[in-house]
């Protein structure tokens, strides 16, 4: 019989006070000119690897692993606690009150997408190799999928596989890889017939990022930072034991993957509770710039209030779906589709109202940090899927719309 949700809450809050800091303050209240001005979602100096910060990570994954608290929806024979997603909610909550190490490195591809992919579509030896390492914080793991010519529409990727004996030889580039440098493993995506359909002839593997042949170069975004990588293949050996899924039937591993990722994605606290939805801060902004009784000011905060509110109650629908046991659908694609607006749209919205101030950092508070936000936003239209794959995914699967004529180009074939 599995523990009751308020004697798990007590274990959890037993384990959080003994192994992390409570918050001096919890909530959303900010006042403009208080405190630190960081506003980003990309961060101009992304972990590296074998940084203090990303020990930290791996040492607080471990240390809820080994508590049972890392994997509670997860099966028991993983190191999992197979408990109902309610129970992860209510970790998740109770969390939120210490202060921990940010373990978004880890948890972002690795554990959100790569382990449920292995779950479902690995062998006995890789689950077993790869599942309960990832959860805990021993490997970190990267998507190898987009490439510079396969982005949106996936399945035209070019990088080849060809057997020879047990092995596979790799060769080709992929791109936009998030925390590759820092990962043990990727999930790859290969083309293994180029005479087959462009969906039928592609095959999944899992490839050691510290093989021969592989190279890791930084992408230098306008943010300043680096959190996304290029990656080439020059000649890599994988051996078949690290095929993830039959031979040419890769699109259907990648499928899950994506799905995975459209509901994390849609789901993410990140963008949700970033503080340019802060309505607080964003009034008193207003004041410090002498337009707090400004109509049209107070109404594009008004505004972002409002746009806030309808995206928790749609996330708020997708928490009592999960804790009811149910697999939420479409709606994730909504979600995501409003975080996104919401945080571009709050961000253009700042940066109307400070204008120059934008453009060089001349030390006033709160001005320029607004500026690695900016130039962050068009980077949310595009990870996870497209926004265009968004709308194409509830056109058809909700509003029962048809299909792109197959006579028009494909958009967004990886949906």
């Amino acid at each position: 019989m599995p523990i009751r949700l308020d004697d798990f809450r007590q274990e959890v809050r037993a384990f959080l006070d003994a192994n992390a800091t409570a918050r001096q303050a919890v909530g959303r209240a900010r006042t403009w000119g208080v405190g630190s001005d960081q506003v980003a979602i990309f961060s101009a100096e992304p972990t590296q690897p074998g940084s203090p910060e990303l020990q930290a990570a791996r040492d607080w994954q471990r240390a809820r692993f080994d508590s049972g608290l890392a994997w509670i929806t997860g099966p028991s024979e993983y190191g999992g606690r197979g408990l109902a997603p309610a129970y992860e909610l209510a970790y998740n909550a109770l969390e939120a009150e210490y202060d921990v190490p940010d373990t978004t490195d880890l948890r972002i591809v690795g554990i959100q997408l790569v382990a449920p992919t292995i779950l479902a579509h690995g062998s006995p030896v890789q689950r077993e190799l790869f599942v309960r390492a990832l959860f805990r914080g021993d490997l970190i793991a990267c998507q190898l999928f987009s490439e510079p010519g396969a982005g949106s529409d996936l399945a035209s990727l070019q990088t080849r596989a060809v057997r020879d004996g047990s092995d596979w030889v790799i060769n080709g580039q992929k791109v936009w890889t998030s925390v590759a440098h820092c990962s043990d493993i990727g999930e790859l995506l290969c083309r293994t017939d180029a005479q087959a359909p462009k969906h039928q002839g592609i095959t999944a593997f899992l490839v050691d990022m510290d093989s021969p042949g592989v190279q890791v170069r930084p992408l230098t975004q306008m943010t300043g930072g680096a959190e996304f990588n290029e990656v080439f293949f020059t000649d890599v050996r994988v051996p078949d034991s690290r095929r993830l899924g039959e031979v040419n039937d890769g699109w259907k591993v990648a499928i899950t993957t994506l799905m995975n990722e459209r509901s994390a994605v849609g789901s993410d606290d990140t963008l949700a509770a970033n503080d340019s939805l802060n309505i607080g801060w964003l009034m008193s902004l207003l004041g410090a710039l002498g337009r707090g009784d400004d109509p049209v000011a107070r109404r594009g905060v008004s505004e972002i209030y409002a746009r806030r509110a309808t995206t928790e109650y749609v996330n708020a629908r997708l928490t009592r779906a999960l804790q009811a046991g149910q697999t939420p659908g479409p709606e994730a694609s909504i979600a995501k589709l409003m975080n996104t607006r919401n945080v571009t749209e709050a961000a253009e919205f700042v940066a109307d109202l400070l204008g120059p101030r934008l453009v060089a950092d001349n030390g006033d508070w709160g001005a320029f940090s607004w500026t690695e936000l900016l130039l962050s936003t068009p980077a949310l239209r595009l990870l996870g899927g497209t926004d265009e794959i968004m709308k194409n995914i509830l056109a058809e699967r909700v509003l029962g719309l048809p299909k792109d004529s197959p006579s028009e180009p494909a958009k967004g074939g990886s949906a």
